[in-house]
């Protein structure tokens, strides 16, 4: 009995904590998930109350007699729910009563009253102490002078199959019939719309530059901080390290001077050359080389490599993790990088705009068409995400051979 209750349990407690995991993975999940079935919409779809998560097509459907097919929607016939075409949808309709009955209601189309008296000397009455005007309203072949009491509008709906079969009821109250179904051109007129095939191409090209430029000198700078001796070599390795402190808004304005002077604003090498030096990268390259052992090291100088051989033959295949850990960091954030475009990049100069820009410049052009903008940041968000699944599992390694040795 003692074996059956720890193994129960043990049971339950992996039951809650798997719950709970996948609890709030769900919830992590679901806004992503969201905006991805969204990008699939049509626009009335969005604005849709309650909000629906699938995309749904409004079915349509030829009727003898127009031109055009009529969307379907499901009437009240006799009690019966049927599918039925629109085929006006602004029909207005006025609800009259007497001045002295106004329980005494009828409806007429507002096209088929006329106002007592002339449009240019209507009459009017006192009802409830103001002013109403009055309608002559035919009623059972008598006209009879009536105070607009409501107004709507409706819709007038044929039967497909028989289309003097007529029924009237407010459209907005009724529920189109429709289907499952995207629509992935959403994405192909966001790229027609803001230059975004430009834009995406231009963000590509940074980030790539970016994350090779970064690799590169902080392979090369890791290692000379960590295996070459030279005076005041520690020094600078904490001064350069302390940079890292310096808040990016302090950067701001002698960084953009330097791009004025140099004559590099509105130009991508501003989104590139400055950041292909990292302190960051620096100093993750050079705690993963101080642990890699030096014997090898030394072995590999007494057969006569040289340190570049080393580097390049020893070193750099056995950093594979690191180097993937520093690479998708850095991918994120050249890929991510809005405030410094936004600065050096004229809104203007859309040829050199890179995917922050351009999806800036698109929630202003589709502001009436949220499922354009969520397809636009579909497109931002795809790349980094599977960069982030390719390379997760390196981090574990990295973080738990790095800065271990000082």
């Amino acid at each position: 009995m003692k074996i059956q209750s720890y193994r129960f349990l043990q049971f339950l407690n992996k039951f809650l904590v798997y719950f709970v995991l996948t609890f709030f993975a769900l919830v992590m999940i679901f806004p992503f998930a969201y905006m991805l079935a969204t990008s699939f919409k049509i626009p009335a779809d969005t604005f849709r109350y309650p909000p629906r998560m699938l995309p749904r097509n409004p079915e349509t459907i030829v009727v003898d007699g127009y031109d055009e097919p009529l969307p379907l929607y499901f009437v009240d016939v006799d009690g019966v729910q049927k599918e039925y075409a629109l085929a006006q949808s602004n029909i207005k309709v006025g609800t009259y009563a007497p001045a002295d009955n106004l329980t005494a209601t009828v409806e007429r189309y507002l096209t088929e009253v006329k106002p007592t008296g002339g449009a240019t000397n209507q009459q009017k009455v006192e009802v409830n102490g103001e002013m109403e005007k009055l309608f002559d309203v035919e009623v059972d072949g008598q006209i009879i002078p009536m105070i607009l009491v409501s107004q709507t509008t409706v819709g007038e709906f044929v039967d497909p199959q028989n289309p003097e079969n007529k029924v009237f009821q407010n459209v907005r109250l009724s529920e189109p019939v429709e289907t499952f179904g995207g629509h992935p051109e959403n994405y192909t007129e966001v790229i027609e719309l803001n230059n975004m095939a430009r834009a995406l191409t231009n963000t590509a090209l940074v980030t790539i530059l970016v994350v090779v430029g970064q690799l590169l000198t902080s392979v090369v700078g890791g290692y000379a901080f960590a295996r070459l001796r030279f005076p005041g070599r520690d020094t600078v390795f904490v001064f350069y390290l302390g940079t890292i402190m310096i808040p990016f808004v302090m950067l701001i304005v002698p960084l953009y001077q330097l791009m004025v002077l140099i004559g590099w604003t509105n130009r991508l090498a501003a989104l590139i050359i400055p950041w292909i030096f990292s302190a960051y990268g620096t100093f993750l390259m050079r705690q993963h080389f101080i642990t890699f052992p030096k014997e090898i090291e030394e072995a590999a100088l007494l057969d006569g490599a040289s340190r570049l051989q080393i580097l390049w033959q020893i070193l750099i295949p056995a950093s594979v993790p690191a180097l993937a850990t520093q690479a998708t960091f850095t991918f994120l954030y050249a890929w991510n990088s809005f405030f410094w475009p936004l600065v050096i990049i004229n809104v203007g100069n859309e040829k050199n705009h890179v995917l922050t820009l351009a999806l800036n410049v698109l929630r202003g052009r589709a502001s009436d068409t949220p499922n354009l903008i969520l397809a636009g940041a579909a497109i931002a968000i795809v790349p980094p995400l599977i960069v982030f699944i390719l390379g997760q599992r390196f981090f574990v390694e990295s973080v738990a051979s790095s800065g271990v040795k000082g």
